[in-house]
């Protein structure tokens, strides 16, 4: 075997280990509650309008390669994205908000806080967003006491 071949085989091998471990990890997210540990993890955003005022929401989210787009969403209506968290688990959503009189940012998805099982917040694979004036609060899936944030800007 020359060099050039024992190259193209262990790209092969590489590359047949990154589709074992997405096919495994793809399956095992939905028998296991192995949140924050798999690779790619994937994850649903909703982002509801729940402004006091029942102003219409703008959103605009985004990521370092993704943009979502400029989203309209009046009182109550919602807005959901999907995605997969990437390997090193640096994935940063932040979307800017806007209503009546008030503009305000914030990171509505960041894998340390919510794909890392250590984070004081848990893990959330499906990560529902009620928008209020004075924060943006994670709800809880049990209809617990929900987790309010402050404003990034």
């Amino acid at each position: 075997m020359g060099l050039s071949t024992k190259n193209q085989i262990f790209i092969f091998m590489r590359i047949l280990f990154i589709i074992f471990v997405l096919k495994t990890s793809a399956s095992l997210e939905t028998h296991l509650s192995t949140d924050g540990l798999i690779p790619f993890a994937a994850k649903h955003v909703i982002i509801i309008n729940k402004l006091v005022t029942q102003a219409t929401l703008i959103v605009h989210c985004r990521n370092k390669g993704d943009d979502l787009g400029v989203i309209k969403l009046n009182w109550k209506a919602s807005f959901d994205f999907r995605f997969r968290v990437n390997l090193r688990k640096t994935t940063t959503y932040t979307c800017s908000f806007k209503w009546p009189n008030n503009t305000a940012t914030f990171d509505i998805f960041r894998a340390d806080r919510d794909d890392n099982p250590k984070s004081k917040y848990g893990v959330c694979k499906e990560c529902i967003w009620s928008i209020y004036e004075p924060a943006p609060c994670r709800d809880k899936r049990d209809g617990g006491q929900p987790q309010c944030f402050p404003w990034k800007s």
